[in-house]
């Protein structure tokens, strides 16, 4: 066959070895790290003997498309699949990062399972630098949502990138934070690099690619699909130094994180919230676990000090492990969910409750929320507090509902 230039380029590219090992059909993590244990370079296994292949269980597909590769037959489909993956990166200026590339994240390169290539855009030298992620509920409160801001900012502040998932809630408020802070944030995204999910977050994404970083396992085009997003979850916990979990109910996907950066090593810091707030439960089960309880970004930095040694600027080492205390099942058992917006209530007390949080908010807070008039808030307050689902306390109103 003639070999056009777009396809010499996939066969020349370094890039090339790390895709197709990660692009065998049926051949996990765990077998591909098997290879890279016992071969110097990807390509080593590539040109390998069928019976050498499949002595690493690599099965027939795997296999066919392995025999395409030595003979550079691009006319072989599922190849041919492969190297249009190759050529849409380059249209679409994706990175490529290879487990075996030099920029890979060190931190990353060592977890059970790592990803054996990564689709990056923005600058990719952030995936090395020190992580603290920040995870939560996707419907979190407005004080949770206030929380993750202003941690994600602090952390910057001292020198660390904050990265989460770029999900609804704490995840996009963990963004914003950082970058209104003028830190660097990395979102780590379930879908391909080219497909924003939630679409909401567009304009949130594109700041992150301009100045910070996107990366993805997913080559470009995969949409949502619900199995992605706990995989996802592992390399959030894989790239940090440690997990902060602000809100998460006991069924929420962040305590998947957590369980994860446990397992991984990690350090589990999580924010208490009020006995009343739902969203408070998981971070409570997490913190009767062993996680630290946290109420500053101090809290942070004291209990990472005592096992990350190298100083900021350095890459991390791969940390080793306090072995911290195993979520039980009994974390991730199913809890009530809250009970809905009573349906007789009118648009504003609606308004009202939802500008609500389970700590105390002042009615100042409470009318820049809402935009209400001082004396339609305090009817509205009122009537609230009379169907019994908020109350006054020191500080302002909570809901108790």
């Amino acid at each position: 066959m003639t070999v056009s230039a777009p396809d010499t380029d996939f066969l020349s590219s370094p890039s090339a070895p790390w895709l197709i090992l990660g692009s065998l059909p049926r051949f996990s993590g765990r077998r591909w790290l098997a290879v890279c244990d016992a071969f110097a370079n990807p390509l080593e296994f590539l040109d390998a003997s069928p019976a050498t292949q499949k002595a690493f269980g690599a099965g027939a597909g795997a296999r066919a498309i392995m025999a395409a590769w030595q003979r550079r037959d691009l006319d072989f489909a599922p190849l041919a699949d492969i190297a249009a993956v190759f050529q849409t990166c380059r249209r679409q200026s994706i990175g490529l990062l290879g487990w075996g590339d030099r920029d890979y994240p060190e931190p990353l390169r060592h977890i059970p399972d790592a990803p054996a290539v990564l689709y990056v855009r923005g600058n990719p030298a952030l995936l090395v630098c020190p992580q603290i992620a920040i995870v939560g509920s996707r419907n979190a409160t407005r004080a949770g949502l206030d929380h993750a801001r202003q941690f994600a900012g602090a952390l910057t502040e001292r020198g660390y990138a904050v990265t989460s998932g770029l999900a609804q809630g704490i995840d996009g408020a963990a963004h914003t934070g950082a970058l209104a802070a003028g830190g660097d944030t990395i979102a780590v995204v379930g879908t391909g690099a080219d497909v924003i999910y939630p679409s909401a977050h567009r304009a949130l994404a594109d700041e992150i690619i301009q100045r910070g970083v996107l990366v993805s396992e997913y080559p470009p085009g995969t949409g949502p699909k619900a199995g992605h997003f706990p995989r996802r979850n592992r390399i959030i916990s894989g790239l940090s130094r440690g997990i902060l979990v602000v809100e998460a109910g006991l069924r929420s996907g962040s305590l998947i994180t957590a369980r994860l950066a446990l397992e991984q090593g990690r350090e589990v810091f999580a924010i208490p919230g009020s006995i009343h707030n739902p969203l408070a439960r998981g971070c409570h089960e997490l913190i009767r676990q062993g996680a630290r309880l946290v109420e500053t970004v101090d809290d942070i930095e004291e209990e990472l000090s005592a096992w990350w040694n190298r100083p900021v600027e350095a890459a991390p080492p791969e940390p080793t492990p306090k072995s911290p205390p195993k979520p039980q099942p009994a974390l991730f058992a199913t809890a009530p969910d809250p009970a809905p917006v009573p349906d007789h209530l009118d648009d504003r007390e609606i308004a009202v409750l939802e500008a609500l949080g389970y700590d105390p908010r002042s009615t100042d807070q409470i009318c820049d929320a809402t935009g209400l008039p001082a004396d339609q808030l305090m009817q509205s307050l009122l009537m609230l507090e009379m169907e019994g689902l908020v109350e006054s306390a020191p500080g302002g109103y909570l809901r108790v509902f």
